[in-house]
């Protein structure tokens, strides 16, 4: 039977499958249904979800189904060769914040990243950053026109008030709780950061304003370890393009040093400096606009992540105090501010 390879409609693919499973991946949280099946003898993973359904999309603004639309627009398809994104087929079925979008995608769970904390190999790590700044140097420039994540929504994914709602949920998802925890945290623990996120949550356009005067390109928007692997050839397997958008190339990597930190096989400000260096051998000139966007986006991650920093040990917070600190005051934000 010819293997599962062409696009088309997932409905089609899976009428031909000789087994089915549903599956719960180790770090799914969110709400999504999951299914491995067999399609003329190879195994392809399916996702299900739909804003009714799915807490992410709900606070990450998501009521078009975001990776359909990069999908249909070839995004993913024009990817450099060294990221596979896995994707066979997608389709959606139904009307408003019920439509649920069905995603088919070839399974390379052998492939991929374990759950854990243990430090990824170097070379692993190093790949990854090289391949997140081909994935940016590819898209260089590139402004979205099919309605994608916006860099206001990444600040304000965890805000108080966008959490809100789902905190009133009978069952309330745990990263929600988490961060309302790590909310009430942050001041006694970092006055900087907690003021930092505050202002940014009320007036994004601190950092939107700004950072639009630097260079844009298409982002995934979510480098964590529990989307990533590696295939033997080398190429880097990147899943679940839930957040993708035009925005700083920074901000992916910022995404990256916070959500990872535990697995990182050299210091954050290594990994800075090569990415820095990999955009430079794309033919990337960074010297008018690094330094700005990056502490634009250091400060922006924080407004997104500070409560999880909160949670933590008092060595990472402190990492992010000193590096957001020093990024206020050069961006001219740390006047007024706690600790500033």
């Amino acid at each position: 039977m010819t293997p599962a390879t062409a696009a088309g409609p997932v409905r089609e693919l899976l009428a031909r499958a000789a087994s089915r499973e549903s599956v719960l991946p180790a770090d799914a949280r969110a709400g999504a249904a999951y299914e491995r099946v067999t399609i003329g003898g190879d195994a392809y993973f399916v996702k299900r979800l739909s804003p009714a359904s799915d807490w992410i999309m709900r606070i990450t603004g998501d009521h078009v189904h975001r990776p359909y639309l990069v999908w249909q627009a070839g995004i993913m398809a024009r990817a450099p060769r060294c990221i596979d994104h896995t994707v066979v087929a997608m389709e959606v079925d139904g009307e408003g914040d019920h439509a649920v979008l069905t995603m088919l995608m070839r399974d390379v769970g052998d492939s991929l990243i374990p759950p854990g904390d243990t430090v990824v190999p170097a070379g692993q790590h190093e790949n990854f950053i090289a391949h997140m700044a081909a994935l940016g140097a590819a898209f260089w420039e590139w402004d979205d026109s099919i309605g994608l994540t916006t860099m206001a929504q990444r600040l304000r994914f965890f805000a108080p008030d966008n959490i809100a709602a789902e905190l009133d949920a009978a069952e309330v998802p745990a990263p929600i709780a988490a961060a309302a925890a790590g909310w009430d945290a942050l001041p006694g623990r970092s006055p900087l950061l907690s003021d930092l996120a505050r202002l940014v949550h009320a007036r994004p356009e601190i950092l939107t304003g700004p950072l639009a005067g630097t260079p844009r390109t298409f982002l995934h928007g979510d480098w964590k370890m529990g989307n990533l692997g590696t295939h033997p050839d080398g190429r880097t397997i990147l899943l679940d393009w839930a957040y993708p958008g035009s925005g700083p190339a920074c901000w992916d990597l910022c995404w990256y040093l916070a959500l990872n930190r535990a697995r990182l096989p050299e210091p954050k400000e290594a990994a800075i400096s090569r990415f820095q260096a990999a955009l430079e051998e794309h033919g990337i000139d960074t010297g008018r606009w690094w330094q700005r966007q990056l502490d634009l986006c250091m400060i922006g991650i924080m407004a997104t992540f500070g409560w999880e920093k909160a949670l933590g040990d008092a060595a990472e917070l402190s990492w992010w105090h000193d590096w957001v600190a020093g990024a206020a005051a050069r961006c001219g934000l740390g006047a007024g501010l706690a600790g500033g």
